[in-house]
């Protein structure tokens, strides 16, 4: 990272929404995705580096807000991000974010961005990578249970890293899986409707699961999974939200990004504390395995760590440099003399910069 240079403290780079979908149209979607998820594969090989803590989260009856930092001793990074299941009702985006990275030498920020959009490219990448060392050998169908904000990004996401070439879809709003279909009409996936959550998932070989609603529900009951496959479960993320059957876990080899967190967050809530599970980013580092037959029922349990998205503002403070695509922001005070904060003040009032 480079430290801000003297001369212009004050300003920090800013991606606004704007800039952000430039980038990706300039970039590509699922190359973007490949480039953030690199970057996740790089920084999961040294896990060790990091500061890690589980987010801190402020909970309502409405939905949750949370604050996701970590640092890796030479830069900080922080992530705020809520979510609220009504909003979707109220013409509102379910998840919105918002992110920072930061020189840790001398503690001013050094890129500041929307992270509503990029959290979605992220965490597409996130389940790709997982699926990339967990997925049956030559998987071709993913079945997508929930169609909502982050469908698109995890079908594009699992072509783009783990080569499938068909996406079932299905959702209990059909409206979600018009839209669906509808964008990924022309993404070279062959794209498949269907209209239960039995008919979704039969024959796939990878199962994504990733509704909304903020309770512990029942998203896949035992039955309806068979030896061999992946299950990519990705909206499980607070205390009392689940998907899975607690039978399925049971069954599973199960796969997390930082255990405390997941066994409060995660599917893994419904199991005892001491339920062994494994560590993705051993098995990134070569330090464990990840799948291990074809018969083997792999279960990322994906709650969404902080580490990835510092993988991603990484990615995106890297991508932006020598293009357009973001925006100087006059974010800090630079006073000539640093100890003369209110003389800067003073001096504004005298110069007719504020009125």
């Amino acid at each position: 990272m480079t430290t801000p240079q003297k001369g212009n403290l004050n300003l920090v780079p800013f991606v606004s929404v704007d800039n952000m979908m430039k980038l990706i149209l300039s970039i590509g979607v699922e190359e973007m995705i490949a480039g953030i998820a690199a970057q996740i594969e790089s920084d999961f090989k040294r896990w060790e580096s990091f500061d890690k803590t589980a987010r801190v989260a402020s909970h309502s009856k409405e939905g949750v807000i949370e604050l996701m930092p970590t640092s890796d001793g030479e830069v900080y990074g922080f992530k705020y991000v809520n979510g609220h299941p009504k909003n979707t009702k109220e013409g509102l985006q379910t998840v919105t974010a918002f992110g920072l990275l930061a020189d840790v030498g001398t503690g001013y920020p050094l890129l500041f961005t929307e992270m509503t959009i990029l959290t979605a490219l992220r965490t597409a990448a996130m389940s790709a990578v997982a699926a990339k060392y967990l997925a049956p050998k030559d998987a071709k169908i993913m079945a997508m249970i929930g169609n909502g904000a982050q469908c698109e990004f995890q079908a594009l996401a699992f072509k783009a890293i783990c080569g499938i070439d068909t996406v079932r879809l299905y959702d209990i709003d059909p409206v979600a899986t018009d839209k669906a279909v509808f964008n990924l009409k022309d993404s070279g996936l062959t794209v498949i409707r269907t209209n239960s959550h039995q008919e979704c998932v039969s024959g796939a070989d990878i199962i994504t699961t990733c509704t909304a609603d903020k309770q512990c529900a029942t998203i896949l009951t035992d039955n309806m999974v068979g030896a061999g496959q992946h299950i990519n479960a990705i909206g499980g993320d607070c205390p009392g939200k689940t998907e899975l059957h607690k039978d399925i876990l049971l069954r599973s080899d199960i796969f997390v990004e930082y255990p405390p967190q997941t066994r409060v967050e995660g599917e893994i809530q419904q199991l005892k504390e001491d339920h062994p599970v494994k560590e993705l980013w051993k098995v990134i580092a070569g330090i464990e395995q990840g799948r291990t037959s074809d018969t083997q029922i792999t279960l990322f349990d994906s709650v969404g760590f902080a580490i990835e998205d510092f993988s991603a503002l990484r990615y995106l403070y890297s991508a932006i440099k020598g293009t357009e695509f973001f925006d100087n922001l006059d974010m800090l005070a630079d006073p000539d003399e640093p100890r003369d904060l209110y003389g800067m003040v003073r001096r504004a009032a005298k110069t007719g910069a504020v009125a």
